[in-house]
């Protein structure tokens, strides 16, 4: 039970480290962090219909809806026919959005390296096993 409690510390620890780190990160680009999170979904998986980018983002569709408008007035993605189905709509990175999501994800590679810089590489591997096992059970 201690290890759990320890364990659940840390994470929680390491969690609101991360969210205020992101907070600062994204407070200085002008977009809103939600705005973030759906460009850097679309960098990450490529172009979504917008059921299945709500699902990734954990939110619904409506409040998806009001992020895509905002993010297509600021010509960082746009909606697309799908092309195996003419019918339903597909949400794609711009290039100006291509641009923002690589600069974002750089920012969380070179957090990630410094992060890391004194972890020997077994525990690297130990520590990427554990939290993609972590992550599997969401």
């Amino acid at each position: 039970m201690k290890n759990l409690q320890n364990l659940n510390h840390l994470l929680t620890e390491f969690y609101d480290k991360m969210a205020s780190w992101e907070q600062s990160v994204v407070k200085e680009t002008g977009y809103s962090l939600a705005q973030t999170h759906t460009i850097e979904v679309l960098g990450n998986h490529g172009p979504l219909r917008m059921k299945a980018l709500a699902q990734k983002l954990a939110i619904t569709t409506g409040t998806l809806t009001v992020q895509v408008d905002k993010l297509v007035q600021a010509q960082l993605i746009e909606r697309c026919a799908h092309p195996d189905d003419r019918r339903s709509i597909v949400v794609v990175l711009t290039e100006a959005g291509q641009v923002i999501h690589r600069q974002h994800n750089q920012l969380h590679l070179d957090l990630v390296a410094d992060l890391s810089r004194n972890i020997d590489p077994e525990h690297l591997q130990v520590l990427q096993s554990c939290l993609a096992k972590m992550n599997q059970e969401f």
